[in-house]
């Protein structure tokens, strides 16, 4: 039955019709004995088929299109697609998918679009073209998608070439009968395979890739200067000692000099002497494919080698390819030479390519869906201002050819900046380096000694060498275990519980304070126990199988310092003693953590000086407020055991921010607390202990519980970024 011509006066016609009808035959693979005729692949598949019917299309698929590519009528059934006769989905579809164009359906396709693999610069392509306009048909060859980056995404020359590049390696691999990857078995020692890439693009690049991933040590050239990209995927780059530009037109490869030409088939022949499968990829557009490999070189090869040419249809990078063949030379070196590589992955390549098609479609119809049509007539009658791609791929309309538009040039590389010549720097004055060095001693020294004011020469020598021992023991903490020792710190910085203890004498009948300094203690007590015990966990997620940990015995000595507290509770001087020495085992607790052979010690030192800490705190204490001591410390230790044996390897970093936020709440309820009870108006050290002390707790517990909820998921890891926040921080400074 003829069909009724779709674009006649189709600028009005197409504009009022509903969306097309699109139709996708049957390739017409065939195999037989001596080979195959046709393609096994299908330009659209069931899942790219049910994305286009979205935008209001239509689908008819003629019966067992797809079935070669693994896609059964029912899959097409079952998407919504009608399968049909090859006649009925010609008489049907408006617009038809083809990927080799049904040149002997010609004829029966007057006035209707033909979506198809043309190469329309090509001597072959453009005698297509001539048939196509003589039948009134408007061609579309998708393989003249200019190479702008908005194209990218129909480039089917692209996709199917990436198949091309991963399937040369399966026949290499078959053909070639041995191990890729380096081997080493009781049946013998064998070397890993050597490949050589001939031409970097898309296939180049595919073939570069799964060779790599099979173990294979690969060497890659091409014209133009990838060496980056193929270094990048573990191929050594192979370089031709002549300078010339290989880089052309649209981002192809141009040809090369005869000169040129000699010298690299000279440096490939020494390549090919120890290479076992090359892949060879070169091509360049309307011409002969250039020759890489000559017979020469051939002759050089080891038998058992293998060449796979991609380029054969354009002649072949290797002179003794043959198209469409493999077979083996004198020398034992097979020679593929096969055009359809593609299609030997019909699966594979057919989601490429239909995905391409719906790509397509979307292109041109823009946001407007289902739209074709109507959208292809307004590129082409809008002249230069219509869109390049809808420019470029029509090839013929209402039976005249449309001249393809020069693509676009690409954008230039930026030249070079040659780098600004730096000043060089004046060597700075050894006296003027002495002078500020000087300056800036004696401001430090005269704030260390201002701070001495009004506070016991002991505290202030203990404050200085504190902070210098933590200083010079934490920088070297190999960073592995930086999350061990944040965690034992946190759990040394549980001697709040200290501040805490000692506002107790002092409450009296002051509510508010006894309150606070009870919270200081029960908080503080379930930092120490629950940060010491998954300080410790994390430790043995470092323990290999088989270690033992013999640093609990540590442990005694911790028992011993408590028993001198007890024993001389009131000897003054033997507490101080004590408090010194449970200082130092918390300094050498954090440089024990510095080495992973040390850090488990580190942690035991941590708790003996914890414990040292509190027992001299607590046997100062009066006897009648023992009970309610020791309930609040046994009760905070009891939750933070609970809490650090239970919670998940995988949440260890975030409890430690979590318990770290009970160390800021405890030093805000202490410095409260203190305040509170001897509330004197004016500067003191007192009051400035009591503000410092309430605003770093205060920065702590709000940071440790963002911190928590970041490491958790509970929060969103971008800042939290509060309207107007820099006034709010000003006023917050001034108030």
């Amino acid at each position: 039955m003829e069909a009724a011509p779709l674009l006649q006066n189709d600028g009005l016609q197409a504009m009022a019709g509903p969306p097309a009808v699109l139709g996708c035959l049957h390739e017409g693979y065939k195999p037989n004995g001596r080979g195959s005729t046709g393609d096994q692949r299908v330009s659209l598949t069931p899942k790219v088929a049910e994305q286009i019917m979205k935008d209001g299309y239509k689908i008819v698929v003629e019966t067992g299109a797809g079935a070669w590519a693994g896609f059964s009528d029912d899959a097409y059934s079952e998407v919504g697609c009608e399968v049909l006769s090859r006649s009925e989905v010609i008489r049907k579809g408006q617009v038809l998918f083809s990927i080799d164009p049904p040149v002997r359906d010609f004829r029966s396709l007057g006035g209707k679009i033909l979506i198809s693999w043309i190469g329309r610069l090509q001597d072959k392509g453009k005698d297509l073209v001539a048939q196509a306009t003589a039948a009134n048909i408007t061609l579309i060859d998708v393989t003249a998608v200019p190479r702008i980056t908005i194209a990218q995404k129909l480039d089917v020359l692209s996709s199917q070439a990436k198949v091309a590049g991963h399937r040369a390696v399966v026949e290499a691999t078959h053909a070639f009968g041995r191990f890729h990857t380096g081997e080493m078995t009781a049946a013998g020692k064998y070397p890993p395979s050597q490949s050589f890439v001939l031409g970097c693009g898309v296939a180049g690049l595919a073939a570069i890739g799964t060779l790599k991933a099979m173990g294979s040590v690969v060497k890659a050239w091409d014209v133009r200067d990838v060496s980056d990209q193929c270094a990048s995927m573990g191929a050594k780059w192979v370089t031709v000692d002549f300078k010339e530009d290989g880089a052309g037109a649209g981002g192809y490869a141009k040809e090369s000099s005869d000169a040129f030409k000699q010298a690299q088939q000279a440096t490939f022949k020494k390549v090919l002497q120890d290479t076992d499968i090359a892949i060879t990829t070169a091509a360049i557009p309307g011409r002969r494919s250039p020759l890489l490999i000559t017979q020469d070189a051939i002759a050089v090869m080891k038998p058992g080698s293998v060449i796979v040419d991609l380029a054969a249809v354009g002649g072949g990078n290797c002179e003794l390819t043959k198209l469409n063949e493999a077979f083996t030379t004198e020398n034992g070196v097979t020679i593929i030479g096969y055009a359809d590589l593609p299609a030997r992955m019909a699966n594979q390549s057919s989601s490429m390519y239909a995905q391409n098609m719906a790509n397509l479609l979307k292109h041109v119809q823009g946001k407007d869906k289902g739209s074709f049509l109507t959208s292809m007539i307004g590129h082409l009658e809008a002249g230069e201002s219509g869109d390049i791609v809808t420019r470029s791929i029509v090839c013929c309309r209402n039976g005249e050819g449309i001249k393809m538009p020069p693509p676009p040039q690409p954008t230039p590389t930026k030249p070079k900046v040659a780098p600004v010549a730096v000043k060089a720097k004046k060597a700075a004055s050894p006296k003027a380096t002495a002078m500020c060095g000087a300056f800036t001693l004696t401001i430090g020294l005269l704030c260390m000694v201002g701070m001495g004011e009004g506070v016991k020469t002991s505290l202030l020598t203990t404050f200085l060498l504190a902070g210098a021992a933590g200083y010079q023991a934490v920088w070297g903490v190999a960073h592995a275990l930086h999350t061990p020792l944040m965690s034992v710190t946190n759990a040394i910085s549980g001697m709040t519980a200290v501040g805490g203890l000692l506002l107790f004498p002092r409450l009296g009948d002051n509510g508010a304070a006894k309150a606070l300094a009870m919270i200081a203690v029960l908080v503080s007590m379930t930092n120490v126990v629950g940060g010491f015990i998954v300080s410790q966990r994390m430790l043995n997620l470092f323990k290999k199988a088989g270690d033992q940990d013999w640093t609990p015995f540590l442990l005694i000595p911790g028992l011993v310092l408590m028993g001198v507290s007890i024993a001389h509770n009131d000897d003054s001087k033997t507490l101080g003693a004590v408090t010194s020495v449970s200082s130092l085992l918390c300094v050498a607790a954090i440089a024990a953590l510095a080495a992973m052979s040390t850090a488990n010690a580190g942690c035991k030192f941590g708790i003996i000086g914890v414990a040292g800490a509190l027992t001299t705190t607590l046997v100062t204490l009066d006897a009648g407020l023992y009970f309610n001591v020791a309930c609040l410390m046994l009760v905070g230790g009891f939750l933070g055991c609970i809490i650090g044996v239970n919670v998940s390897p995988i949440k260890l970093p975030q409890t430690v921010a979590a318990f770290h936020s009970l160390v800021g709440l405890a030093a805000m309820c202490t410095s409260i607390a203190s305040f509170t009870l001897t509330p004197e108006k004016g500067i003191n050290v007192e009051n400035i202990a009591s503000i410092l002390g309430d605003f770093i707790g205060g920065v702590t517990l709000t940071g440790s519980i963002i911190a928590f909820g970041k490491l958790n998921g509970n929060l969103s890891s971008k800042p939290l970024n509060l309207p107007g926040k820099n006034f709010l921080n000003l006023v917050c400074l001034l108030t």
